[in-house]
């Protein structure tokens, strides 16, 4: 396993990382599947036909259903969800954080209510890890809190040593999981998560400090939670030239197509958000135009496809007033076409911001694809 940078413009980097599941080139967008699938019902051969590179599950979600020791019975991840390419797997920690009325942060690890059920459930480190061993993910990221972007100061120095300490024990046990024989993903990797809230000697002490400790990779996490798209390109500007720069360096949860540009201009490889599904089981479609609103009425009599020129399955085959009439009817096809269109649109913007690296465009190609974007006068950025 191996992380190369192949291309550099300015902080941007063009990289690759080789894994037991194969190799990533970077920058990536890595598609959403919070319990091991996409929603909107995409299906496997669907990601593969869209040009996915990862796929990322979550840690949380797989534990309460339909549990970690189902699917490692089953070989894992891989096996259970027919997919043979990297999979990330999230630690559960920010889920586990967004139940603020039902759990209990203590320093062995966190006391929560399952969402579904409400049975008691404790994690910690070694819990995290060992659930995402069980799932036997290409990728498992360190248990960590995620502080509010509104937290005071005192409190986010509380939170950020003690996902340092955590991270310390992810380490161990990770380490410890790998070398059992029985373990069905002897090579998996361990990311650390940079926290902070919006400090940015907090942010920098704690790159700092994580560094030291030798991971495969470095996430920024506890952005794009409340603090304004400004308050977000410091933060990363700021703190991305103390992390590791020979790891790859992946921005959670975010975002827009703006945010990505921007984000890659900072020195990101990894990317990852809910925005393309969750936007287009709703008809919100991203284009090379900006967003459209399938549900307006001037989509009624359209019989073109979503965007002219795309290649997606959409696109080849179906025209917007047959989507919009889908979607009006709550037809499952509809929420699927516009998923998938929204992903292929993702996806393929990754490869065009991969090839504008290689040929030493990137800034060009930024400037053209944000201007484009918002020619209509629409903003891409909405959710």
């Amino acid at each position: 396993m191996m992380y190369r940078i192949l291309k550099r413009e300015g902080r941007a980097k063009r990289a690759e990382l080789m894994t037991v599941h194969g190799t990533i080139q970077t920058p990536v967008f890595m598609n959403v599947g919070t319990v091991a699938a996409i929603k909107g019902a995409v299906s496997t051969e669907d990601l593969e036909q869209i040009g996915t590179q990862v796929e990322l599950s979550n840690t949380y979600h797989l534990h309460v259903r339909p549990g970690d020791r189902i699917i490692r019975e089953l070989g894992g991840l891989h096996k259970f969800m027919s997919w043979n390419k990297p999979i990330l797997t999230d630690s559960g920690g920010f889920q586990v954080f967004s139940l603020a009325g039902l759990r209990r942060i203590k320093e062995e690890g966190v006391y929560f209510h399952s969402h579904i059920d409400g049975r008691k459930i404790f994690m910690g480190p070694e819990e995290s890890m060992q659930i995402q061993s069980n799932l036997a993910s290409t990728i498992a990221m360190a248990f960590d809190e995620c502080p509010a972007s509104t937290a005071d100061r005192r409190y986010v120095e509380d939170s950020v040593a003690r996902t340092t300490r955590w991270l310390v024990r992810c380490k161990r046990e990770m380490e410890r999981l790998n070398g059992l024989e029985d373990t069905i993903n002897k090579e998996q990797m361990l990311f650390g998560i940079n926290q902070g809230a919006v400090f940015d000697d907090i942010r920098i002490e704690h790159a700092k400090q994580i560094a030291e400790l030798g991971c495969d990779g470095y996430a920024l996490g506890g952005l794009a939670v409340g603090e304004s798209h400004e308050q977000m390109y410091h933060v990363i500007e700021e703190t991305v030239p103390y992390l590791p720069e020979d790891k790859p360096t992946y921005l959670m949860g975010v975002g827009t197509p703006a945010n990505i540009l921007e984000a890659v201009e900072r020195g990101v490889d990894f990317f990852d958000c809910v925005y393309p599904t969750r936007n287009g089981r709703h008809g919100h479609l991203y284009t090379n135009r900006g967003k459209i609103n399938l549900f307006n009425a001037k989509y009624e009599l359209d019989d073109g496809p979503i965007e002219e020129g795309c290649s997606c399955p959409a696109c080849r085959r179906y025209s917007r007033a047959y989507i919009r009439h889908l979607l009006k009817a709550k037809e499952m096809l509809g929420m699927r076409l516009c998923v998938l269109h929204n992903l292929y649109f993702y996806n393929t913007m990754m490869t065009e911001i991969r090839d504008s690296l290689d040929e030493g465009r990137f800034a060009e190609y930024k400037k053209d694809k944000l201007s484009g974007m918002q020619r209509a006068g629409t903003e891409c950025g909405n959710k």
